[in-house]
């Protein structure tokens, strides 16, 4: 056969086997809850391929596979069917730090391999758990979460047909890496995920939102944390805490500037000695401490005022027991209603009539967070802010890394 006649056809079945590989999606999404109130979308091909692109232009990373330790399976071995669209959720009424998806397995014996080479712990009932990751095994099926709480629930949705919600992909994301979407009932606000060499941002809208000049302030100023917000953003934060909070004390207005500080901390306690007599014992710690401004405005100041009597969050001495931060005072000012520090007191950042939050990382969060892996560390210590800004309709989450040789996407 003539061997020119063999080019055409091979580079078709070369060019399907690429697409099916690379670009063909599925995207029908099995696992969306009835009452999932937030879905995140991770497009799992687009995410592999972005960190081929990264990883062929660092061959710096290229010989660490090699260093990794052979006793620990890798996710490709795992027994797990990867999809086309990792889909977590959260559910409706449950705490925010719970989240869940679903995967199914292709092989659950070879999963459970996996499991125990990254020293996962059997609980029982098929549910295994490793620092603050929770697994449930049901037959071909997987769920994950950060907590076991709803993993019952979970089952019995998805076990009929009316548990789930039919969606596609579509509906959610875009051309887009990810996705983050608020389920209202039959109203769906989808936010975009883009992963960059230094940053990550999330955003509804195609452009991003203008705030150069006063993160470069704020960067300056060196404050822990600055934020701005008016009555619907406060609404907004308060879908995911306390909605009657703010319903309530009727505040339509939040602003905050706040600093940390490594403070001694003495703790009393009594004993007996040898001849019962009571002893006082002292024991000095280090902890750390904010010092903090917060402004809170509200069209009627003495309701807001009356409610946080009626909450008991006001003592003898004026200061505001709802913050565990002390010592405090809280008092009226024209109109506006100030809570501070008096420890080390600090002047509060000026107004910008914008509404945004500014988070900078501290080495002293990262010190009081003694409950992290090692690995978490590593991830937050790359963040060097966290910026929320909203305008209008558009809203907008940077999460900026220090700037290093690797991309995010070959460091985490």
């Amino acid at each position: 056969m003539n061997k020119k006649k063999l080019i055409v056809p091979l580079f078709v079945l070369l060019a399907a086997a690429v697409y099916f590989v690379f670009f063909y999606k599925n995207k029908a999404l099995k696992f969306v809850p009835e009452n999932a109130d937030v879905v995140v979308l991770i497009d799992v091909k687009k995410l592999t391929g972005q960190y081929i692109s990264s990883l062929v232009a660092h061959p710096s990373k290229w010989s660490e596979s090699k260093k990794k330790d052979k006793k620990t399976i890798p996710l490709k071995d795992s027994g797990i069917k990867i999809p086309d669209f990792l889909q977590v959720f959260h559910l409706k009424g449950a705490k925010f730090s719970e989240w869940y998806s679903v995967v199914e397995l292709k092989d659950p014996q070879k999963f459970l391999t996996f499991l125990k080479s990254h020293q996962f712990i059997n609980k029982g009932q098929d549910i295994f758990r490793k620092d603050q990751v929770f697994i449930k095994i049901e037959g071909e099926n997987c769920i994950l979460g950060t907590s076991e709480t709803a993993f019952t629930a979970i089952q019995q949705l998805l076990s009929k047909p009316s548990g789930k919600k039919t969606f596609t992909a579509d509906r959610f994301i875009g051309s887009s890496l990810g996705s983050i979407s608020f389920i209202s009932g039959k109203k769906i606000q989808n936010f975009s995920i883009e992963l960059k060499a230094d940053e990550i941002e999330i955003k509804n809208a195609a452009e991003a939102i203008s705030f150069a000049a006063a993160i470069s302030d704020m960067q300056r100023k060196n404050h822990f944390l600055e934020a701005e917000l008016d009555g619907q953003n406060i609404k907004n934060y308060a879908r995911f805490f306390n909605k009657n909070l703010v319903d309530s004390a009727q505040v339509n207005y939040f602003k905050a500037t706040a600093d940390l500080e490594q403070v001694n901390d003495t703790i009393i306690s009594y004993g007996y000695d040898d001849n019962f007599n009571e002893t006082e014992k002292k024991t000095v710690q280090k902890i750390i401490q904010p010092n903090y401004i917060i402004d809170l405005r509200s069209s009627a100041p003495e309701k807001t005022w009356d409610y946080f009597q009626y909450k008991k969050w006001i003592n003898a001495q004026n200061q505001f027991t709802a913050i565990p931060f002390q010592p405090n005072q809280i008092e009226r000012n024209e109109g506006s209603i100030i809570i501070k520090s008096t420890r080390k007191p600090i002047a509060s950042s000026p107004e910008l009539k914008e509404n945004y939050i500014f988070i900078r990382n501290s080495s002293l969060l990262l010190s009081s967070l003694s409950t992290l892996t090692s690995t978490e560390k590593k991830i937050l210590s790359d963040i060097e802010y966290i910026f929320y800004r909203n305008k209008g309709q558009n809203y907008q989450v940077s999460i900026k890394a220090k700037k290093e040789e690797l991309p995010l996407i070959l460091r985490w």
